[in-house]
């Protein structure tokens, strides 16, 4: 009997849509080419890393032509089998290059192809000896007396990194410092368990929390997505708490994505507190060699608990126990730059791979999840009051037409602000625009001044004195005259933060505070520093974006103004009004989480707008009830679904022509009734110099969408006018911008 070929099918870092097939390497074992390591592999004049897909027994490409694997980096995979399901399906699902798909589950030293072994760090500690010398024999040696001075006040030593801060390099004078026995070191691992802190008393859960936490443990070990739709303050955390506790005691594993890093923090310590567990934390802030012991980590089963953002959907976890999703809805789940995936929906997946429970928690869910508890699909668990003594707090829309507005302020909100600060209590005031004005206008001839890269314009940061876009980066010096007719009188118009922040120090002399937005919180460390601040009491009143909207506990918090209103009101993207929903509940729940009564103030200029008073009148329930039918009448999600096809190019004609016959060819295959609309050119048709165009597809079927999809997008790759473009697919788009 003829044994059939051995055929490698790899992933490789390439935006081709395709597998690149392999002979094995010389002398490998059938055993070891498993799916899920990783080869050194020739491609073109390179030597790159693969990652092993599938193994199979016939190419497309004559054996005499394939070309061979060099050497396998792994003896074991290295992604776990039901990770790569997972990378496969979503492959398949978003029409995405598998090499790119593959890689984005590894860290930056497991693609570079080094070794998956645990980052160490050395310690330097003083000997005994070091310890009881006269520090006068080193006069002849300052760099080494320096050292043993500053390692003498740590016995529990010090690590490379702080020696180098402090004194810079200096590896000679620890060798001859070791040579005579005064200083030794020690390697430890990067990611080494923590001390567990001293654990907080739990927090009694009422009745809809202990409901929510049976059901949860009732479904272990089946696949059950759950929405657990709370009001702000209901204490969703608890519930999560309570249950990962008792799954994680089964020798289980849990997985809790967040929508922010700003989040991470408060949120690690409440677990590491509560669960006395060893805890993996990833996100994009990490460092490689912090990031690749996290990994690690949660792989070999050292980590119960992995909290990550969005990215976090692909750790190795191979005993994942509970999938959780906090604030759900959140638009940050989704990736907008090149795998263009969405985690919420990558972890309802993995779930229904794993055949676990996932938890989707939210006080302002998506239309999305509410239409799966609509059909049946999700079951719902509701928390309908605040936990603990907290109150539902009391909201006021202010009328500000034709009324005299401070730095944005109205004299309604600055008499609330003056009443609720004179009761020792903290406010917090919501713009989500950051920057001191959106635009800088000539007085004289009315020129405002634009990017000179993008269909918008240049934002004024009246600290830094320069312009900026918010959109490309691109930043200039304030100019003295107009650029069109040189008159000097340039004058900011429309609020930014900074410009609030501005005006309140005026109106509040004496009182400390914050602006939070991420022009304040580049320099690592500094929100922390910042939200440390406001918990300690010494930041009395804040101003910020939505930064400070999401997941925050601010139990001293009284009042909370929301400053423009009128945003999200009339939105070009089909998802403006949801999203403005959201973000202003959000907001609004930061206001009496403690044990003192809450007020919400907030400033429009179009009180009578339907969505605005259904939410102040109604809730979000009945704004979501209005959004539903309305994307039932026009057939968008979650009533139907959308892929978008875009393009961008130097040229403004090149997208529109590659979208034109990117069109046509769509035609030809579509017999399932997928609506195509456009190309058009997008929203904002220039951006960073390149220019933008759009084809939209929508269809009422995601199985008729995909089958089009699967015909078409291979396709795409081999039509002339795809060479004088970068095109890119979006299945499930958030926005259509």
């Amino acid at each position: 009997m003829v044994t059939p070929p051995t055929i490698l099918r790899l992933a490789i870092p390439s935006p081709l849509r395709r597998y690149f097939d392999y002979l094995p390497p010389a002398g490998v074992p059938r055993q070891q080419l498993q799916p899920g390591i990783r080869l050194q592999v020739p491609f073109g004049r390179r030597t790159v890393v693969g990652i092993l897909a599938r193994v199979v027994s016939q190419s497309p490409i004559t054996a005499d032509k394939l070309r061979q694997a060099q050497y396998c980096l792994d003896k074991t995979p290295i992604i776990p089998p039901s990770l790569l399901q997972l990378l496969t399906w979503a492959t398949e699902y978003y029409h995405h290059p598998p090499g790119e798909v593959f890689f984005s589950a590894l860290p930056q030293h497991l693609r570079q192809g080094k070794p998956a072994a645990p980052p160490v760090y050395r310690r330097w500690f003083l000997s005994p000896k070091g310890r009881a010398a006269e520090l006068a024999t080193l006069n002849r040696a300052p760099r080494q007396q320096q050292l043993v001075e500053l390692l003498r006040p740590y016995p529990e030593g010090l690590t490379s990194s702080q020696i180098k801060e402090q004194l810079g390099a200096c590896q000679s004078s620890l060798r001859s410092l070791i040579a005579k026995g005064w200083v030794h070191s020690q390697e430890e691992l990067l990611c080494k368990d923590k001390e567990p802190l001293k654990e907080q008393l739990r927090h009694q859960l009422n009745d809809d929390q202990k409901a929510a936490v049976t059901t949860l443990l009732a479904a272990q070990q089946q696949f059950q997505p759950f929405l657990l739709e709370g009001v702000t303050g209901s204490g969703k955390t608890e519930v999560y708490l309570q249950a990962i506790e008792k799954i994680i005691t089964h020798n289980r594993q849990a997985l809790v994505l967040i929508p922010e890093i700003g989040l991470t923090p408060q949120i690690v310590e409440r677990f590491r507190r509560q669960l006395q567990a060893p805890i993996a934390v990833l996100h994009s802030a990490l460092s490689d060699r912090e990031r690749l012991a996290a990994w690690l980590a949660a792989y070999e089963g050292r980590a119960a608990v992995v909290i990550g953002t969005r990215s976090a959907i692909w750790t190795p976890l191979q005993h994942l126990g509970i999938i959780i999703i906090d604030e759900e809805h959140d638009p940050s789940f989704k990736q907008q730059e090149g795998f263009r995936y969405h985690a919420r929906d990558l972890a309802i997946m993995r779930a229904y791979q794993a055949k676990i429970p996932v938890v989707l928690g939210s006080a302002t869910p998506s239309l999305e999840s509410l239409d799966n508890v609509k059909r049946r699909r999700y079951s719902l668990l509701r928390l309908s009051q605040r936990a603990g003594p907290a109150q539902t707090p009391r909201i006021q829309l202010i009328d500000v037409r034709s009324r005299p507005l401070e730095a944005g302020i109205s004299p309604s909100m600055l008499a609330a602000l003056k009443h609720h600060l004179g009761q020792g209590n903290q406010a917090l005031l919501f713009l989500n625009r950051r920057g001191f004005a959106p635009t800088l206008i000539c007085h004289e001839c009315g020129f405002v001044v634009p990017c000179r890269r993008c269909d918008a314009y240049m934002t004024v940061h009246q600290r830094t004195d320069r312009l900026l876009c918010h959109h490309c980066g691109a930043e200039y010096p304030l100019p003295t005259s107009c650029p069109q007719c040189e008159n000097p009188l340039l004058r900011p118009r429309g609020l930014g933060t900074e410009q609030v922040e501005t005006g309140l120090k005026t109106f509040f002399p004496e009182v400390e505070i914050a602006r939070i937005d991420r022009d304040t919180t580049r320099r690592v460390g500094t929100l922390n520093e910042m939200l440390e601040g406001v918990h300690s009491g010494k930041y009395r009143l804040l101003i910020g974006t939505q930064m400070l909207a999401k997941g925050h506990h601010y139990p001293n918090i009284t009042l909370v103004g929301i400053l423009d209103a009128d945003q999200g009101l009339f939105g070009s993207d089909f998802r403006a009004g949801e999203h403005m929903a959201q973000l202003i509940l959000q907001v609004m729940g930061r206001a009496g989480r403690g044990n003192k009564p809450g007020e919400v103030l907030i400033q429009t200029h179009h009180p009578g707008h339907p969505l605005l008073t259904a939410l102040v009148d109604h809730g979000y329930r009945h704004v979501a009830e209005i959004l539903l039918e309305e994307r039932r009448q026009i057939g968008f999600p979650p009533l139907g679904y959308l892929v978008l096809l875009r393009a961008r190019a130097v040229s403004p004609a090149a997208p529109m022509i590659f979208l034109e016959a990117a069109r046509k060819l769509a035609t030809e295959f579509n017999s399932q009734g997928i609506t195509l609309l456009g190309p058009v050119p997008a929203p904002m048709e220039r951006r960073a110099g390149r220019y933008r165009a759009q084809l939209l597809l929508q269809g009422n079927s995601r199985t008729h969408l995909q089958r089009l999809l699967a015909a078409w997008v291979p396709e795409l790759e081999h039509l002339k006018a795809a060479r004088k473009v970068q095109w890119s697919l979006d299945v499930d788009p958030v926005d259509l911008m």
